[in-house]
């Protein structure tokens, strides 16, 4: 075989060998580059690091608080009063002004009486006449002069004189309106020379140095009421003024409807500040509430899922850590805190502002010293 000329030997080609020289020499380059993006995207990840996000945030400390049961209330004066006339008559004199004070027994309203005046002089005169009849008899009579029975007879006739000028004096008060007791006057009425109805309004009359405060509450509070607690009255009609009241009187009933207790507390009205008819809210004082925990209420998160609260995590939580969202239960807001009874404790920091940036879990930092809670 080897004999065979060179002409006839199989002729050797280098075209398959360079392809899969330029076919490996492609894969080191592909395999190379893949290494080198791998190590920058290494190198990329180890370069950044996620940043803290900064928010403001307190120290929950406990407190002692003033506890109380809140209520929308209602003034209403001790003594208050339609003046009215008892007979009918006309008007012939006005001794008042709306508005006016006046003290008690004062004389208002006149109703024509003529009359019963004449009718009252009349009667004096016989009264006058019986007595001196009764006179002459009680120097006779002891002589026998005049029988006992006729000096009987005019002293019962004296006596039904006196008793006819007694009853004229009635009437006579009847015509006249006057204050029961000392108060503030309505607007007036009546007009002078109207004839006035029995019953027909003149004006009101109302004291307004003590006025009583109505309020209720759940029956469920009703261990917790008692004579003599304080009421703390405030109204939108004197912003940051308290007035101080006392319960005076616990409805036994309970509401068949609303299930609530009515409390009346009597509330002192010296300068006049307050008016009957006002609706007020009332604070029902109770003892202090000790150890409370207090929050911003800007620290509160509301969702369907309920409250919560983000508190930091970490060994000096004062100046950062990492975030937790913790579930809270809330209580009665004081100001602009609120009583959180149930999910944080004392010592635990709480974010107040910026929780819109913060992720579970994420780094936060405090952006200034931690104030104490409530401060």
């Amino acid at each position: 075989m080897n004999d065979l000329p060179s002409s006839d030997r199989p002729r050797v080609t280098a075209r398959p060998t360079r392809a899969i020289i330029l076919t490996i020499i492609i894969l080191l380059v592909l395999l190379g580059a893949l290494y080198l993006w791998r190590g920058w995207r290494a190198g990329q990840a180890q370069a950044w690091q996620p940043q803290a996000v900064v928010v403001a945030a307190t120290l929950v400390s406990p407190r002692d608080i003033p506890a109380a049961l809140e209520a929308v209330g209602n003034l209403r004066a001790v003594r208050e009063v339609t003046l009215s006339p008892e007979i009918g008559g006309r008007v012939s004199a006005i001794h008042f002004e709306a508005g006016a004070n006046v003290g008690t027994g004062a004389l208002l309203v006149q109703l024509f009486d003529g009359p019963e005046r004449a009718d009252r002089r009349a009667a004096q005169a016989k009264a006058a006449f019986a007595g001196v009849q009764v006179a002459r008899s009680r120097e006779l009579a002891p002589t026998g002069a005049e029988p006992r029975e006729l000096m009987e007879q005019r002293v019962a006739d004296r006596d039904q004189a006196t008793a006819a000028v007694q009853q004229i004096d009635a009437r006579l008060v009847q015509k006249q309106v006057r204050a029961p007791f000392a108060g503030v006057l309505g607007i007036r009425r009546v007009n002078l020379g109207q004839y006035l109805n029995p019953g027909d309004a003149v004006a009101t009359l109302t004291a307004l140095d003590t006025l009583f405060v109505d309020f209720a509450l759940p029956q469920q509070e009703l261990s917790r009421l008692k004579p003599g607690s304080t009421v703390i009255v405030t109204s939108d009609a004197w912003p940051g003024r308290r007035f101080t009241a006392r319960v005076n009187a616990i409805e036994p009933k309970i509401g068949e409807d609303t299930r609530n207790v009515t409390v009346q507390a009597l509330l002192p009205n010296p300068d006049r500040a307050l008016r009957p008819g006002m609706y007020v809210t009332a604070a029902l004082e109770l003892p202090v509430q000790q150890g409370a925990l207090l929050v911003p209420a800007t620290a509160i998160q509301t969702s369907a899922q309920g409250d919560s609260i983000i508190v930091i995590r970490g060994k000096n939580a004062r100046a950062g850590g990492k975030a937790e969202i913790v579930p809270v239960q809330t209580g009665r807001r004081i100001g602009n805190e609120v009583v959180v009874t149930s999910g944080i404790k004392a010592g635990d920091m709480v974010v107040t502002e910026g929780q819109l940036r913060v992720q579970p879990g994420a780094e936060v930092k405090v952006a200034a010293p931690a104030a104490q809670g409530g401060r």
